[in-house]
């Protein structure tokens, strides 16, 4: 079951945008939950400059068969102009929590 579960990350600049695109997928049984990190600092080259921002990091736990539908509607709510999008596999973890990721984020 692992296989079918991934974490899906994305930053913001602004922690009630941060909750807004927490909750959406998660009420859209997109995501089975969203993880807000406290806020860090990010340094990173964009258009030829470096820069400096504070991000708030928000991590998806959801499954292959909605992460497709996730990433649009992430996209479509993000302000950035290129929003970091990452995904990454679960490769294990205890069964009723894989099980839980997956009953949550089932289409009805």
């Amino acid at each position: 079951m692992a296989t079918q579960i991934v974490i899906a990350q994305t930053t913001i600049d602004d922690e009630e945008k941060a909750q807004a695109l927490a909750l959406g997928p998660v009420e859209a049984r997109l995501a089975a939950c969203a993880h807000i990190d406290a806020p860090f600092t990010a340094v990173y080259r964009w258009k030829g400059q470096i820069e400096t921002a504070k991000e708030w990091r928000i991590s998806f736990k959801t499954t292959t068969e909605r992460l497709a539908e996730l990433e649009a509607w992430v996209a479509q709510q993000h302000p950035y102009e290129v929003p970091e999008w990452i995904t990454l596999p679960v490769t294990g973890g205890s069964d009723a929590y894989l099980a839980w990721v997956v009953e949550e984020t089932a289409t009805a």
